[in-house]
Order: C-alpha cells, then structure tokens, then sequence
C-alpha cells in the first residue's frame, strides 16, 4: 500500500510538471556550448558515421556480424566517456550510448539467427527520442555556437 501512495505521489508530480511546463520537459533549460559540447557533437558524428561504415560493409558481406557489434559496443563506450555540459547534450549522450547498445544486441541477436526485432526496435525509439531532444535543444545550442544539424 505504501508503495502505491509513493507512486501515486510521483505521478501526480510528474503531472503537475508536465502541466507547468506545458508539456516541454526543458522548456526551462539554459544551454551551453562549452569545448566539451562541441566535442560531445563531433565524436557523435563520428561515431554514427563508424558504425553507419560498419552497417553497410556487413549488407555488402564485406564485415561480420560480430565485426559490427564490436564497433557498436566501442561506439558506445566512447560516448559514455564524453562528458557534455549541456542539459540536452547530457540527456542525447544517454540515449545514443543506449542506441548503440540496442544496435549491437540486434546484430547480436542477428548472429545467433534469434529475432533481432526487439533491440532493433529499442535502437530505433532511442535514435527517435535523441532526435527530439536535439531538435528542440538546436535553436538554443545554434544561439550559443553549437550545431547539432549533423547529428539531426
């Protein structure tokens, strides 16, 4: 029972922030564009750019699907690694460290002739929600130097 009063609790608190907002969670957040945010975007695109070169030698038979799942589990760590001091920055690093993740349990799933489907489909919604964040995050990061249209 206590636990379902604390839910409740939080859920209502949510609500209550998602209301005052009006429904943008970081319609508040002040951005940056430090030399760490600037790095967060370059090694971003470099990185999808690896393991977008990996994706496609694997479809041309050129790379295996553990050469692919390597790159993306390497991409990942290097992400993590990357310490952006902008809000929206912080929250894309989570989500395209999860990406990658999702993306090399697929391939993973793919090697083992399991249903790859539902890692794909997580890669997929992480890729979608880091979008959304940068999207919304662009016009404030572009006004302090930062541009995330390559990541977009």
């Amino acid at each position: 029972m206590r636990t379902g009063l604390i839910a409740a609790g939080l859920a209502l608190l949510l609500a209550a922030s998602l209301l005052a907002t009006g429904g943008r969670a970081n319609a508040t957040v002040a951005h940056t564009c430090s030399a760490t945010d600037r790095q967060f975007i370059r090694k971003v695109e470099l990185n999808m750019a690896s393991l977008g070169f990996f994706s496609e030698q694997y479809r041309n038979g050129e790379a295996t699907e553990q050469e692919v799942v390597a790159e993306a589990r390497k991409a990942a760590r290097r992400i993590e690694k990357l310490n952006p001091s902008d809000p929206s920055l912080q929250k894309t690093r989570s989500l395209v460290a999860a990406m990658f993740v999702a993306y090399g349990r697929a391939m993973e799933a793919k090697a083992a002739d399991k249903d790859a489907g539902p890692h794909m489909y997580r890669a997929y919604g992480l890729a979608n929600f880091a979008y959304n964040v940068l999207t919304e995050a662009a016009p404030g990061l572009r006004r302090h130097g930062c541009d995330v249209s390559p990541l977009l």
